[in-house]
């Protein structure tokens, strides 16, 4: 029986009580009236308190039953992941331990062990496979779907690796795919551009756009020890394709296959074959999603460009453990390089260590090595042009350059050297990291020509986040904010803010004297020397995302000559023909 129910029952009785215990009373019908108004009234007030607690007794029922289905499917999701994942164990000797699978990290994925430069999605090296056969599904963000969690056929699960990159993983743990891609979007502005004198070749430098590099691609693992990484960049310098000028002839940056079976079992050595992101040099290694200025050093761009860089195809192994990195390479030409004009032939090494390491500071020394074994012989001739630009893309045009000196029919190139020092220093949120490279081209008949430069970086991650140590590739990461900016969910944090500094230098001249006519038999070259300062201003809103804004200054010093060149028709030798300049770039990027 219901509250109303017995209520009205008790006032029933209260009503007949009273007239057997006053029979008197119901002589009166005036009294009579009187009675059955009270108790109407008295009725009508206690429906109405007990009208109210019924309806807040059915609120806190309603209520209860939205925490109940709610946590329902969590209990669900749970039980599955502790079925599918059972205690960890702990990672055999020389295997790197992994974060978890859902843990942000602004660089390289936990494993499988990362290419060279490239993240790489965890690996299933220190993670015991789950139950073989069908399971549930894995939920690692966002909300569980409400009711039951049905199992897919095969038990596959979806994973978060690293920050923002998604992808699929078999139900033993043994298989897996993941999306990688990277959007820079450059806009920049030569302010000024001074050309050397009226008979240099270049007057002015263009401002303008550039999708410097819109890569897009999967990385993943075969039978846990085979990790793969196909990467396609839609962009590049010229933001365009041939026969636009600077234009690459394949948008393959990297195809890649490594075996990481050894590393997996205990003994740091990991196996890489096909087109890569060779890590030769320190800035070369630092992947550009991290570098802190918006271009690396003129002199990393021209050392590695002679047998490394990236788009290249390669053969090589590494080791690495938390304090150490060495690597040996074979490399041969870029993806989309011609095969009918003699493909080339190089090989590099690199070693680096971790001098001091703590969770505050680290201190990181290393040295690099490479030869060109096998000069590229276009047109039947070996010769190689050492150029760049001047740390801006925005515009094609190279005034640094040699020319076609490196290399004729009647003095062809024989081989070319690169070795070099490198050097880091990070403490707290400050970071300092220089190099500084030699380049020897040794060509038929000519003594030996000797170029050189280099640089000194330094980064302050003003809001206080750290650039972390990297072993994989024996380099460092960018910061992530410990207060991302994203105030429509509440979190009114700035994200993180870097000033950043760099003086670089190049020289590619050699037994050059302006204005005099080398004799013959002479291995003059005069390819210029340009030196730049830079500094900059990074914002990182997220994990993913950073806005960058550098301001250049610099000067390129080149005379006329006419195997370097750089002049109109009828420029005397010995005229200046390089430029001095004045630079900004804002640069957009997106990364995952």
């Amino acid at each position: 029986m219901t509250i109303l129910g017995r209520t009205l029952w008790c006032s029933a009785l209260i009503a007949v009580a009273l007239l057997i215990v006053h029979p008197a009373a119901a002589q009166s019908s005036a009294q009579l009236d009187r009675l059955v108004d009270q108790l109407q009234q008295q009725m009508q007030v206690m429906q109405q308190q007990h009208e109210k607690q019924i309806e807040e007794l059915r609120q806190q029922i309603l209520t209860l039953q939205k925490q109940v289905q709610q946590q329902q499917p969590r209990k669900q999701v749970r039980q599955a992941q502790s079925q599918q994942q059972p205690q960890q164990p702990t990672a055999p000797p020389g295997v790197q331990p992994q974060p978890p699978a859902g843990a942000a990290a602004p660089g390289p994925a936990a494993a499988p062990s990362p290419a060279p430069a490239a993240v790489q999605p965890p690996s299933a090296a220190v993670r015991p496979p789950a139950a073989a056969g069908p399971g549930p599904p894995e939920v690692i963000v966002g909300v569980a779907p409400s009711g039951a969690l049905a199992p897919p056929p095969a038990g596959v699960h979806v994973l978060e690796a690293g920050s923002a990159r998604f992808g699929i993983e078999s139900a033993d743990g043994r298989n897996a795919i993941f999306l990688t891609g990277r959007l820079q979007f450059d806009a920049g502005d030569y302010l000024d551009y001074r050309p050397g004198s009226r008979f240099a070749a270049v007057q002015n430098l263009n401002s303008g756009v550039n999708a410097r590099r819109a890569r897009l691609g999967v990385v993943g693992r075969f039978d846990r020890d085979w990790d793969f990484t196909l990467i396609f960049d839609f962009g590049g310098s010229a933001d365009g394709f041939p026969p636009d000028p600077g234009a690459r002839t394949s948008g393959i940056q990297q195809a890649l296959l490594s075996y990481n079976g050894l590393k997996n079992k205990g003994v740091p050595l990991v196996f890489d074959i096909g087109y890569l992101d060779v890590p030769f040099t320190l800035g070369e290694s630092v992947s550009s999603n991290d570098i802190p200025l918006v271009e690396r050093a003129a002199i990393v761009n021209v050392a590695t460009n002679i047998f490394a860089n990236d788009f290249r195809s390669a053969l090589g192994v590494r080791s690495y453990t938390e304090r150490y990195w060495a690597g040996l390479y074979l490399t041969g030409p870029q993806s989309g390089a011609t095969h009918n004009t003699g493909e080339q032939i190089g090989i590099f090494g690199r070693a680096t260590y971790q001098v001091l390491q703590s969770p505050e500071y680290w201190l990181h020394l290393g040295v690099d090595a490479g030869a060109l074994l096998k000069p590229p012989a276009v047109s039947g001739i070996r010769s190689i042009t050492l150029t760049d630009r001047p740390e801006l893309r925005v515009d094609p045009t190279q005034i640094l350059s040699t020319g076609g000196a490196l290399g004729t029919a009647a003095n062809p190139l024989n081989n070319a050297v690169v070795y070099g020092v490198e050097a880091a220093a990070a403490w707290r949120n400050f970071l300092v990291d220089g190099e500084y490279y030699h380049i020897d081209t040794n060509r038929q008949g000519l003594a030996t020509n000797g170029f050189d430069g280099g640089y000194i970086e330094g980064s302050w991650v003003i809001t206080g986040e750290q650039r972390k140590y990297s072993p994989p590739s024996g380099s460092y990461l960018r910061p992530v904010p410990e207060h991302p900016f994203s105030p429509w969910d509440d979190q009114w944090g700035y994200g993180a803010f870097e000033l950043a500094a760099r003086w670089s230098t190049i020289n590619l001249n050699d037994d050059f004297t302006p204005g005099v006519a080398p004799p013959r038999g002479s291995n003059a070259v005069g390819g210029g020397k340009q030196t730049v300062y830079s500094v900059g201003l990074n914002w990182y809103p997220n994990a993913n995302i950073r806005f960058m804004f550098d301001y250049l200054h610099g000067n390129i010093d080149k005379k006329f000559s006419t195997a370097a060149g750089g002049g109109i028709s009828g420029t005397p030798l010995g005229t200046p023909v390089g430029g001095e300049f004045d630079a900004v770039v804002l640069r957009t990027q997106v990364a995952f």
